[in-house]
């Protein structure tokens, strides 16, 4: 029956393993892609726009209209062939259909038709920037995880070694070479370094956390797959902002949702300058009508007769001219050539504002490199010190006290050590966002 068991709850193990799945960073990326509600708002807003570029097509094809109406008539009227006043009721109704074609109108439907073409592209774009935004925050919280479960790692090590050294402690307490006090102390830091383990436990499981939430997904059991996050190189990725700035004009969404601001702000002017031409329509149309008088002295014929004697039809061409419509057409142009003014300024206030943003981003991209190489300097020299301390302490010839400080010290630089390669490596990642080249 134990065995039993033993083998019960090894393959309910096994089964809780094998179901926990390792999120890589591109399928967390895709994840989030596919779950954020902002981006599902903005591909419907997409699917808007390309039903506006449907209805402006169809400003080219003719209409067609059919209209229909019955009506009671109660008392006199004068008759037609005696041309005395009778009194009859009667019932009257009429059947239309009629159809008109613009044949020309300025060219205003061609250019609302172009510019629900831009509204789709400038829709694309809109979407496209907000997947940026998604995907940068998904790379940034993904390395915090690793930052993470990089720091538990380190304070496991730091704990494993304070266990190490109260048995060495007791070892040396039970010869009588150091006080009771000193084991005292050893134990002391080695409850703090458990302390620290359980810190960094709660820092991991909070950034799983957030990642988790973000991709919409349930926390138990979530996890990512490992990543060899290396040793960054000491040399820029770019060697100047300049040059990812050249690169984000072509890339970046935001500037091309600028210049086709402008573009829109063209067609705008044109289409009000085409309320200054004549506007050329053709028509068609065709009818008939039924008549009944309620009066024996009256003879009705069928239905259907009556249809198709009544039966007319009618074609025609309409001109339409503006001469004077109080300025409006003027004014309304004047006003999209300043929206137009408007576009182009707001293009290079997009500019600027990216040179400045890229500017700043290669400036902290140089600042951490240099706190990442002064951290890999400040590390080596505290390993090389606490190795000597240790010697020397095990020899009596150092404090506990003295001790404790270069081994705080080492701990300090091995948690700076970690902070700023993951802080450059984001940095870095985020240049590589404005060129266009981060990878996922």
């Amino acid at each position: 029956m134990k065995t039993k068991l033993i083998l019960f709850v090894a393959l309910c193990t096994s089964i809780a393993t094998f179901s926990q799945k390792q999120w890589t960073l591109k399928q967390a990326v895709d994840q989030a892609l596919a779950k954020n509600i902002s981006i599902q708002q903005n591909k419907l807003s997409v699917e808007l726009a390309k039903k506006d570029v449907e209805i402006a097509k169809g400003n080219f094809l003719p209409n067609l209209n059919g209209s229909s109406s019955g009506r009671f008539g109660f008392g006199s009227f004068i008759d037609n062939i005696s041309n005395a006043r009778i009194s009859t009721d009667n019932f009257n109704a009429s059947f239309d259909l009629s159809s008109n074609a613009t044949l020309f109108n300025g060219f205003r439907n061609t250019n609302t038709y172009k510019q629900a073409q831009l509204g789709v592209e400038s829709s694309l774009l809109d979407l496209k920037q907000i997947e940026n935004d998604i995907s940068l925050r998904v790379v940034n919280t993904f390395l915090n995880v690793l930052f993470a479960k990089e720091n538990l790692a380190v304070a496991k090590v730091q704990a494993e070694i304070s266990k190490k050294q109260i048995d060495a402690a007791k070892a040396r307490f039970d010869a009588g070479v150091i006080a009771k006090g000193e084991l005292l102390n050893f134990q002391s830091t080695a409850a703090n370094d458990l302390q620290n383990v359980i810190l960094q436990e709660n820092a991991l499981d909070l950034a799983l956390l957030n990642l988790a939430q973000l991709l919409q997904e349930p926390v138990d059991n979530f996890d990512v797959a490992p990543i060899e996050v290396a040793s960054p190189s000491s040399e820029l990725l770019y060697a100047n902002s300049s040059s990812v700035f050249q690169k984000s004009l072509n890339y970046m969404p935001e500037i091309k949702r600028a210049k086709l601001a402008i573009e829109n702000a063209n067609f705008n002017i044109e289409i009000t300058k085409g309320a200054f031409l004549p506007t050329v329509t053709a028509f068609a149309g065709m009818g008939t009508g039924y008549s009944h008088r309620f009066n024996e002295i009256f003879t009705n014929d069928y239905f259907f007769k009556q249809l198709n004697d009544n039966l007319g039809y009618n074609v025609g061409v309409s001109l339409n001219i503006p001469i004077f419509n109080r300025f409006q057409t003027k004014n309304r142009l004047a006003q999209s050539k300043i929206n137009k003014e408007i576009s182009e300024t707001r293009l290079e206030s997009q500019k600027l504002a990216l040179k400045q943003t890229i500017e700043q981003a290669f400036l902290d991209v140089k600042s951490s490199l240099k706190a990442f190489e002064a951290a890999k300097i400040s590390l080596e020299a505290q390993k090389e010190a606490f190795k000597n301390a240790q010697e020397r302490y095990n020899y009596g010839a150092m404090t506990l006290f003295d001790f404790d400080l270069v081994r705080t010290r080492l701990v300090n630089a091995e948690g700076a050590m970690i902070r700023s390669k993951y802080d450059y490596v984001f940095k870095t990642k985020v240049l590589q966002f404005y060129s266009g080249e981060l990878v996922f």
